[in-house]
């Protein structure tokens, strides 16, 4: 039979309405030789690029990040697009190209530098014709990698079609616009709930089970936490480094170094809070170089590690070489650092985030974690489990272990879950391991490899730690073969258990039938986070009514409210992906707000937490149920901020004249105030009304009100004038970056299509949305108003707020120019001019002068007086 073309490539099947809706728009979104799509895992993103790839009809180089997507590609042509897998014209060879050549940024990335000359590389695809690039997994398209890439569509590529689920937008600004520059806009986005509506991908839900540290790690915590408070009140009351540091050239000569004091205006802000702490006198020429005048009110913030970090890594590291008179000294306070082991490699840390993140992170804890839950969707599901467990390392030291030296591994990794999974499982002939380099099987299962492929092909070496198991290892020296074999014995339900690492399964490996996913990586970034929950979410032809269990394991430090590093980026990995709340009123959004966890961690809450998540992985049912009452509530995703008040507990009573409805509450309370005081007043002076007429009357009982509701008066209105009303204020913040994006040519999207919704919600928390502008647009929008509202680190331009009553209240309102303003002067004024039509006048500071540095440094040490003190949430909801 005839082999077939790139323009005979014919879909053999119905399109899924997305996918339809998608290549409704190709021939428009096409018009710039881009085709940028979003869609989650199992949304069949290869299928509609090599249906694009059909349309476009020209010689293409197909791109992806792994050999393991790379032959997907090729499978999905086969089987999909032909009848009898009789398109010849293909190649895995990037030397030797045809009409669909199939390779990996790496293999292109070699083949870039094999040239002598730029122009060998381009010249070689000119001569092939190939004008066609498609990358697969696009968000890997970073640096090297991407400078190829560009390089060779600035010099010859036609068309560029870009496939991810995730963007990078926990990139560093150039690496986003590195990907927007090689990739071109979104053209189109597909989203989880609009996929779980058509039943293309699961109902599903992230649990997170919670584990206290062993004994051993809460002393070390503790014993460090200890350590640094203790050294952090010595050194407070250290009269000879009181005096050292009033010694150094910044405090004792202040005038003389204030370009390099504004160039460090964190370490000296540090050197005047520890002073202050410490119970010196600042004098007031120290604080009038901030800008502070005679009169002002300076409150200074409390000392605390951060701080201090900041203070001696100055003066250990960064300022070493100007205090060689003081060496000696220097020395010991270093060795007194490093005594308690928080300065390493030119590092001060005192508030041990790495150093307890590693601790906590790797916790064997979570070992028996992962076994608890194992036991607890074996029960859930039976027969019907496909567990898989994901986890950075394999640790093969731990491989032949005896079962009291697996008690005592203190690192998670494929082999100590293995173990501990082994010996506390009863079905242990349904437990496997699979990685790149091990492979690990039980012995019953190797006669049922003969069912999928020749028994002849493998090499089988008994476990020494358990003969049960044995290593399984190919003849031919092929990965793919064996990731295929146990990969059909999993989703033949042989294999219920499966172990493995996340480079190897947690991006571009299929296998439907998972539903139940177990997360033991420590990894946090936004987009290998999303491709590993991916795995978990795909339907299952052969069980249509599969819900997926996400499992995320924290260890808990239990000396910090706030849970700790571990679970701080466990926080983190939510914000990169949509899921379902746990309300009884259902809401489909992302952060780890949505579960409603403990707000402090003790033993009791940990425990107590842990059991409600049981019992929730118990009824799937509920949980499909709540995806489709959620569903039903929406019809599209936006991006919203969130602006919260009650994590910053400073001046309660001000913040609830802040939140609220200030004039509202003002005008409430002078009303039920004047209707208990003035018949009461009457009552009493009503003799004085009578004997010295209505005029003095009238003058007493002025006098009584102002006493009495004076102050309250006054101070109202300077909190008024100060914060304004706070929900109105953002919204007219939010319209001063909207005009401002459609006047720097931000926007593709008609300006009158955009609305901005700014809604005042309960506990006086602020919410501000996004309708009508795409992805790429909403995310610059909510990043500038997120930078806006954020507390002031070190923007290159501030806007200071100006007017008559606010100089005579002496009230300073610093607000940071976004980045995406700052780049250039011309752009912040407009966004100047934007700002003083919305919001009120200001002034444009910028702060790399002298000048500018002060009213940094001031607004920075200032920070209690400065509105944005306060903390965001950026979220993207259905609605």
């Amino acid at each position: 039979m005839l082999s077939i073309t790139i323009a005979n490539l014919n879909f053999l099947f119905s399109w899924r309405p997305y996918q339809a809706k998608v290549l409704e728009n190709f021939s428009t979104h096409i018009n710039d030789n881009h085709f940028h799509i979003v869609a989650p895992p199992g949304s069949g993103k290869t299928i509609l690029g090599i249906e694009i790839i059909k349309r476009v009809g020209k010689k293409t180089l197909i791109l992806a990040p792994t050999l393991t997507i790379r032959n997907q590609w090729e499978d999905r042509l086969q089987n999909f697009f032909t009848t009898d897998c009789n398109f010849k014209q293909i190649s895995f060879d990037i030397k030797q190209p045809s009409d669909i050549t199939f390779s990996t940024y790496q293999a292109l990335h070699s083949f870039y530098k094999s040239f002598e000359t730029k122009e060998g590389y381009y010249n070689f695809f000119k001569k092939h014709q190939i004008e066609v690039l498609l990358l697969d997994e696009a968000h890997h398209l970073k640096n090297a990698w991407w400078k190829c890439l560009y390089d060779l569509k600035e010099q010859h590529i036609q068309t560029v079609v870009a496939l991810t689920a995730t963007p990078p937008y926990d990139s560093e600004i150039s690496e986003i616009q590195k990907y927007f520059k090689l990739c071109g806009e979104i053209d189109d986005e597909i989203v989880v709930p609009d996929l779980v509506k058509e039943h293309n991908l699961c109902p599903h839900q992230d649990l997170v089970f919670l584990s206290k540290p062993e004994d051993q790690e809460i002393n070390f915590i503790t014993d460090f936490r200890l350590r640094v408070a203790q050294f952090v009140t010595d050194i407070l009351n250290d009269k000879e480094f009181i005096s050292f540091l009033k010694q150094h050239r910044f405090y004792a000569k202040t005038e003389e170094n204030l370009e390099e004091l504004y160039r460090f205006s964190d370490f000296f802000s540090s050197l005047l809070i520890f002073l202050h702490e410490a119970k010196e006198t600042i004098p007031i020429e120290k604080l009038e170089v901030l800008g502070f005048d005679k009169k002002e009110k300076i409150e200074f913030p409390s000392i605390t590690n951060e701080w201090v970090q900041v203070l001696f890594q100055h003066l250990l590291v960064t300022d070493r070489d100007y205090l060689l008179e003081h060496e000696v000294y220097l020395n010991t306070l270093e060795k007194r650092l490093r005594k308690l082991t928080v300065f390493s490699k030119n590092k001060v840390n005192l508030v041990g985030n790495e150093l307890l993140y590693k601790s906590l992170s790797n916790s064997p804890s979570k070992l028996k974690s992962i076994t608890t839950i194992v036991q607890q969707e074996q029960q859930n599901l039976q027969d019907d489990l496909r567990c898989v467990i994901l986890s950075d390392y394999i640790r093969k030291e731990y491989l032949n272990c005896s079962l009291p030296e697996i008690k005592e591994i203190k690192k998670l990794g494929v082999v100590p879950i293995f173990h501990h999974v082994r010996t506390t499982t009863k079905n242990k002939s349904t437990l496997a391991v699979l990685t790149g380099s091990l492979v690990i099987i039980h012995s019953s299962n190797i006669a049922k490899i003969g069912l999928i492929d020749a028994i002849d092909n493998y090499n089988y070496t008994p476990l020494k730690s358990d003969t049960e198991y044995v290593i399984l290892t190919s003849k031919n020296s092929s990965k793919h073969t064996i990731v295929e074999a146990i990969t059909q014995l999993f989703e033949l339900g042989h294999i219920k258990v499966l172990i493995g690492t996340k480079s190897l399964l947690g991006e571009g490996w299929d296998a439907p039938s998972i539903n139940s996913l177990i997360l033991a990586s420590v990894v946090g970034s936004f987009v290998t986070s999303n491709q590993m929950r991916g795995r978990a979410i795909r339907v299952d032809s052969k069980n249509p009514n599969k819900v997926g269990l996400i499992w995320h394991l924290a260890c808990i430090d239990t000396s910090d409210e706030l849970g700790g590093r571990d679970f701080e980026i466990l926080a983190r990995r939510f914000n990169a992906f949509l899921g379902i709340s746990n309300d009884e009123k259902a809401v489909i959004s992302n952060g780890i707000e949505r579960l409603h966890l403990p707000t402090s961690f003790i033993d009791k809450d940990i425990q107590q937490q842990n059991k409600k998540t049981l019992e929730l992985s118990k009824n799937r049912d509920l949980i499909a149920q709540r995806w489709t009452n959620a569903i039903c509530k929406g019809k599209g995703v936006i991006k919203e901020l969130t602006f919260y008040n009650e994590k910053n507990e400073q001046f309660p009573k001000q913040k609830k004249l802040y939140y609220q409805d200030i004039v509202k509450y003002i005008v409430g309370e002078i009303i039920i105030g004047l209707s208990f005081f003035i018949p009461e007043f009457i009552i009493k002076n009503f003799n004085v009304l009578l004997q010295k007429g209505v005029v003095y009357f009238l003058l007493a009982l002025s006098s009584a009100l102002g006493l009495t509701f004076g102050y309250k008066i006054y101070k109202s209105v300077q909190l008024y004038v100060y914060f304004g009303l706070i929900h109105k204020k953002i919204d007219k913040m939010a319209a001063a970056i909207l005009e401002s994006l459609h006047d720097l040519d931000h926007l593709t999207t008609p300006l009158d299509e955009i609305q901005i919704k700014t809604e005042l919600l309960a506990e006086g928390n602020v919410s501000c949305t996004i309708h009508g502008a795409n992805r790429y647009e909403s995310t610059l929008f909510i990043k500038a108003l997120d930078e806006l509202l954020q507390p002031i680190d070190n923007p290159k331009y501030l806007l200071i707020k100006t007017n008559w009553l606010r100089k005579k209240l002496k009230l300073n309102n610093f607000f940071p120019v976004p980045e995406i303003f700052s780049a250039r002067k011309k752009e912040c004024q407009i966004f100047q001019s934007h700002w003083n039509k919305h919001i009120g006048k200001s002034k444009l500071v910028y702060t790399r002068t002298m000048n500018g540095r002060k009213l940094l440094l001031k607004a920075r040490l200032f920070h209690i007086h400065n509105v944005n003190n306060e903390l965001t949430k950026k979220n993207v909801v259905w609605k």
